[in-house]
């Protein structure tokens, strides 16, 4: 029995075009038939996004039974509408960018027009396509887990529903992920505007997009949008963009938005949307004064929800509220045949989270229920160009928990490779333990930000301190060098005066 939703009325698959077809049949086939159950399973999954699609994978992989059960798209948000196609988004973007600007940073050729976005979005799903099949109900099904597609609803503590089957289980993990939430501004849903879920569909460039809310996901698709030709707005209710972040960072990629031609107006009070022949209208409140923006489309940033209405929760005795699945440190929900994973907990909504808590379900649900996952060391990037990428605690952390720090900053342009590169703009800041080398967090702003903090989640995951890490030789020339960099900061603050009148002492003697 197939899915009581259309996968093909989903926004996430429209233009039903040769991709996304392509996608649908890996990952909502649409002739799949639902297997019959199999006695009880040792874990039953609902929801195929990351966590869900992980545990499924190690369980089977260990030989246990298990049911995996989806209402939409295998893969979750990360395929279909987050981290693949915003990353295939922000790729056009930095292409765009990096020809215009290739006359005036490296004598390149002048580049002149609007560039092809429809043309930069079929390239998004085409490879949005090709990667799902990782995801696909085939592939599950020949891992040895059997596939549902339809709506689950827990009718037992120890039992789901899907199409009429009854599957009972052992262990079962809510792993339903969270959907973009719409703020209460009168005629917002109304209006009909974009989120993270839509905005993938569009084949035509809005000429003005206004986007309401500066957290991660708006200010990379705002800056994305403006290089793609958009005209960008984002209205925010805050002072500064990505008020989680460093403030010196996020100042940085603020100028850097700026720059690229996002208007970016904090303090802001949403007062109402409209839409009227295809046009959007925001009324909004600023510094005392009502305003008014007219724009082709609108993207709401402004937060996430958890998925959790009509599961049946309840009867299962699973504790849960508008934040989320209420778990205890070993990821158990209130029913303790019941685990929870990704999104839908009260916790981090990042992928590579949600694959740390599948791979802790699947010990704990299956064997020793002893890994916990408070205390994971969970880092993060946020994909603007500078990128910022984080791990560990801020400054303003270690001052909450009464904790003594010594911080090093780098600038990117004392790293030669940033310079010859033409991507000297960022930092490099690094918090260590007062009277040690332990690091204890650190923020990276940089073009690949992202693809160079690994180094140090390793050192604050594993207590491996600046000492050994400026003992170890780097390559030259990386940009990836200024983690050394700080490391040998750190090791000139050991030359105290003490230290060099002692070194003063032995070259008199041996000289």
């Amino acid at each position: 029995m197939s899915s009581s939703t259309d996968p093909r009325q989903l926004t996430a698959v429209q233009p039903f075009d040769e991709h996304n077809r392509a996608l649908l049949e890996n990952v909502h086939p649409p002739d799949w038939v639902n297997p019959e159950p199999r006695g009880r399973y040792h874990l039953v999954v609902v929801g195929a996004g990351t966590a869900g699609l992980v545990s499924a994978a190690a369980a089977a992989g260990l030989g246990a039974r298990v049911a995996l059960v989806e209402r939409e798209l295998l893969g979750g948000d990360c395929l279909n509408v987050g981290c693949v196609p915003s990353k295939g988004v922000i790729r056009a973007a930095r292409a765009f960018h990096a020809a215009r600007s290739a006359a005036d940073a490296f004598g390149g050729p002048r580049s002149d027009g609007d560039g092809d976005f429809a043309a930069a979005m079929e390239r998004m799903r085409r490879l949005r396509a090709g990667i799902s099949a990782v995801d696909g109900a085939a592939r599950f099904r020949d891992l040895g887990v059997d596939v549902f597609l339809g709506e689950a609803r827990f009718v037992a503590r120890d039992a789901v529903e899907v199409g009429g089957a009854r599957l009972r289980f052992r262990r079962a993990v809510i792993a339903t992920g969270a959907r973009a939430s719409l703020p209460p501004i009168p005629g917002l849903a109304e209006a009909g505007p974009l989120t993270n879920e839509s905005i993938f569909s569009l084949e035509k460039r809005p000429q003005r997009l206004c986007v309401i809310g500066a957290g991660p996901i708006g200010c990379e698709m705002a800056q994305s949008f403006a290089r793609l030709g958009s005209e960008v707005t984002i209205l925010d209710a805050g002072e500064h963009v990505l008020p989680r972040e460093d403030p010196d960072a996020a100042r940085r990629v603020q100028v850097a938005m700026e720059r690229d031609g996002v208007r970016y107006l904090p303090g802001v009070r949403i007062q109402e949307v409209s839409r009227d022949s295809g046009l959007h209208s925001v009324r909004y409140e600023r510094e005392g004064e009502t305003h008014e923006l007219v724009s082709d489309e609108i993207l709401v940033a402004a937060g996430r929800a958890p998925n959790v209405e009509g599961l049946g929760l309840e009867t299962a005795g699973v504790v849960y509220d508008r934040t989320g699945v209420e778990v205890d440190e070993r990821l158990r929900t209130a029913n303790r045949k019941i685990y929870a994973a990704g999104d839908v907990i009260r916790s981090y909504k990042f992928t590579h989270l949600a694959d740390a808590h599948a791979r802790l379900v699947v010990q704990n649900a299956l064997f020793a229920p002893t890994a916990k996952h408070t205390g994971l060391t969970v880092p993060w990037c946020t994909y603007t160009s500078p990128e910022i990428a984080h791990v560990g605690l801020y400054e303003r952390d270690a001052r909450e928990q009464g904790i003594q720090i010594d911080s090093i900053t780098v600038p990117l342009d004392d790293v030669d490779r940033a310079v010859l590169d033409g991507e000297a703009e960022g930092f490099l800041r690094v918090h260590v333990k007062r009277g040690s080398d332990r690091i204890l967090g650190a923020t990276l702003v940089a073009e690949h930000a992202g693809d160079m903090i690994g180094e140090l989640c390793l050192a604050v995951t594993h207590g491996v301190g600046l000492g050994k890490i400026a003992s170890t030789i780097h390559p030259y020339p990386t940009q990836g060098e200024i983690i050394k960099k700080a490391a040998d900061a750190w090791r000139r603050t050991k030359l105290t005066p003490a230290a060099q009148r002692a070194f003063r002492w032995w070259f008199r003697l041996t000289g």
